[in-house]
């Protein structure tokens, strides 16, 4: 075949580059200050676009796992990550929290190094945590004020035995409203009421 025999459309094609860039790599997050509180809200924020697409989390060596907690997305690290002093190799994320599942029956005992306070504690549920960050701040979308508060806990779950959950929450919150004042003529509350 000569040269001259091969469409003109076909070779513009060739000869142009292509017109779809690939899209820009996320900025690798950093797990380990997520899990451990050491991130902030918006850290906590910028990961959810990985975690509404199973490719970004492929992308980054997190292998999405059979859900064997409704309340729980679950990931594989292709590179173990290092919190509170452990190794941990798998992650889950709840709602606004952040989860490692550390191989560690009983939560109690990494509840107790990070001086965590008691939640609940019965032989089938154990929750402890400790508020790490309440902060004022606004809301970036809409400048309205919020709090922010980032909360450090270690629990178990029923579907995961043997394994500790120790992770962080992240939220932005409305401030609580004052107590309005009582208006003119409204009786006090009884006493012992």
């Amino acid at each position: 075949m000569r040269l001259r025999d091969v469409s003109p459309l076909l070779l513009v094609l060739v000869a142009s580059p292509a017109s779809a860039e690939p899209a820009p790599v996320a900025a690798r997050p950093d797990l380990a200050a997520l899990v451990e509180c050491r991130a902030r809200e918006t850290d906590f924020a910028a990961v959810q676009p990985v975690l509404a697409d199973p490719l970004k989390a492929v992308a980054l060596g997190w292998r999405p796992l059979p859900q064997a907690n409704l309340f729980m997305t679950e990931y594989a690290l292709n590179a173990p990550i290092r919190v509170f002093g452990r190794s941990v190799s798998q992650i889950a994320f709840s709602g606004t929290s952040v989860m490692a599942i550390v191989d560690l029956p009983d939560p109690r005992v990494l509840a107790r190094e990070l001086q965590l306070e008691q939640g609940v504690d019965t032989p089938e549920k154990v929750m402890y945590g400790r508020e790490v960050l309440s902060e004022d701040t606004t809301d970036p979308k809409t400048g309205e004020p919020m709090i922010e508060s980032v909360i450090l806990s270690v629990s178990n779950v029923k579907s995961h035995p043997g394994k500790t959950l120790a992770g962080c929450s992240y939220s932005l919150d409305l401030p609580e409203e004052a107590d309005p004042a009582p208006t003119a003529g409204a009786k006090a509350p009884a006493a012992g009421g």
